[in-house]
């Protein structure tokens, strides 16, 4: 034996298991379901958005007789905090929820160029990617400094570029771009964050160790190309040294040269100066050749 019961519906209960499906940037797509299963009528929800960073509200209706009821609120701004109420439009009981909107992206290409008493920074427009920004909303630029362990804010712009001054030696850095926070500093852009040493090398964190071998290189290359240089004239100098002696050498051995005997003679330095080496000894005199005193 069994028997069946139908409950009565009680619509001053709320909708159930209200959560966020997606969050974009300007939208949220949130899901719920109806106070009771299987409605046999349509059901009027009110949707509550409360903005709790500019402190306003909205309200928008949804009629459905789905047990599951999916909904996308729209116009809202990124980076912003709000908190959703959704109840029957009979006022009942609530369900409640809280949503960060995605905020807008870091700036790309930041880069830093050193000056002689400052350095300037520079990244690409926003608007180029970001079809939520206005360039009119600008910037705000931020400094870390690891030595003193303080951040400062340094101050916004409506450019593309920054000046930054008054830095001291040995200390290193840490500067961030983002789009400028609205309302209190609570909607804010991601931040681009830039390493800058006390060398006064400014340097993307993911690049800082493929960029110092090409400087090392820089250096290297030019110093290695004057050695080769020197080398090669050095060995040009020692060849033609090398020619003028050997030809030297080749005119005083020609010059000593003895037909007769076919080979060259070198005299001892006691000989140095006889004129003629084979001419004959003089013995002396004979009887028939008379001798002139003068």
């Amino acid at each position: 034996d069994y028997v069946v019961v139908k409950m009565i519906p009680d619509n001053r209960l709320p909708p159930r298991h209200l959560h966020s499906v997606h969050t974009g940037k300007t939208f949220a797509v949130i899901k719920w379901e109806s106070p009771y299963d299987s409605p046999d009528q349509d059901m009027l929800y009110a949707v509550a958005v409360k903005d709790l960073v500019r402190k306003t509200d909205k309200i928008y209706k949804v009629k459905s007789r789905n047990s599951t009821v999916e909904y996308t609120i729209k116009k809202l701004e990124p980076g912003g905090k709000y908190h959703v109420i959704v109840q029957l439009g009979n006022m009942s009981k609530e369900s409640s929820m809280k949503i960060n909107t995605v905020p807008l992206s870091a700036p790309d290409a930041l880069k830093i160029i050193t000056e002689n008493d400052h350095i300037l920074l520079f990244w690409k427009s926003l608007a180029l990617k970001e079809s939520n920004f206005n360039e009119s909303r600008g910037y705000e630029i931020h400094m870390f400094d690891s030595l003193m362990n303080i951040t400062a804010y340094l101050g916004n712009t409506t450019e593309n570029f920054f000046k930054v001054s008054n830095l001291k030696i040995g200390h290193n850095y840490s500067f961030t771009v983002q789009a400028r926070c609205l309302y209190g500093g609570q909607m804010c852009g991601e931040p681009a964050t830039l390493l800058y040493d006390d060398l006064g090398m400014g340097e993307d964190p993911s690049a800082t160790k493929s960029g110092r071998p090409t400087d090392v290189a820089a250096i290297v290359v030019p110093v290695l190309f004057l050695l080769l240089v020197t080398l090669g004239i050095g060995f040009v100098v020692l060849y033609m040294r090398h020619r003028r002696l050997q030809n030297s050498f080749s005119a005083f051995a020609n010059s000593h040269y003895s037909s007769r005997l076919g080979s060259a003679i070198f005299s001892s330095g006691d000989d140095l100066g006889d004129e003629d080496d084979e001419a004959p000894m003089i013995t002396g005199f004979s009887d028939d050749v008379p001798m002139v005193i003068a």
